[in-house]
């Protein structure tokens, strides 16, 4: 009988990580496809890259969130298209001027996920409009590390912190902050569903 329960709830585990896998996956080709939502700014571009960043970690979790964004990486560092910045593929761009906002994806997801992931559970006891702060202050925090990295490193390549955080920073803030709000929105609503569907009589 032991036996037999520790094999279903190994298969149970091993089926969620596939689907997990997946989502990451997904994830990682999200994230890709947002870099070619572009506007060509120097030397940083917009796009919309940092919206599915905070999902990832929003949605599949601190683990597997910061996975999507290393499998993600490792597309792009293997030939696809899948960089904002020229040449757009191979690993040169990950170490190129945009290359620490790329880097930063990983702790944003992650981070964003470590916070956010957890606080969604409070829908099952809260209201949107308590959970939907906390959520969105999680974003901020993905948000942040992503500036953290990417500035940094633009620093050294430009020079300049100043010079960095007014081309890598400022012109992003709002366009993120609306990111951040999206990805919030999108997170909120699908802990809120899955919480009907688990009411009794549903």
């Amino acid at each position: 009988m032991i036996q037999a329960r520790t094999a279903t709830l190994r298969s149970h585990m091993n089926k969620r990580e596939a689907r997990m896998a997946a989502w990451a996956l997904a994830f990682a080709a999200l994230t890709g496809a947002g870099a070619l939502m572009r506007i060509p700014l120097f030397p940083v571009p917009l796009t919309m890259q940092v919206f599915f960043v905070l999902l990832a970690g929003l949605l599949l979790g601190p683990r597997w969130g910061a996975a999507s964004q290393l499998a993600y990486l490792a597309m792009g560092a293997c030939g696809a298209p899948f960089f904002a910045a020229p040449p757009h593929a191979g690993p040169a761009v990950l170490f190129g001027p945009t290359g620490g906002y790329l880097w930063g994806f990983v702790a944003g997801a992650y981070l964003a996920g470590a916070l956010g992931h957890g606080a969604r559970g409070l829908s099952a006891a809260y209201s949107a409009a308590a959970v939907f702060p906390v959520v969105f202050l999680s974003c901020l925090a993905g948000i942040a590390a992503v500036y953290l990295a990417g500035t940094a490193w633009l620093a050294a390549w430009l020079g300049s912190l100043s010079a960095a955080v007014r081309k890598g920073v400022l012109p992003f803030i709002v366009s993120d902050l609306c990111k951040a709000a999206g990805a919030t929105a999108v997170a909120a609503a699908e802990s809120f569903k899955r919480r009907r569907k688990r009411k009794p009589g549903r």
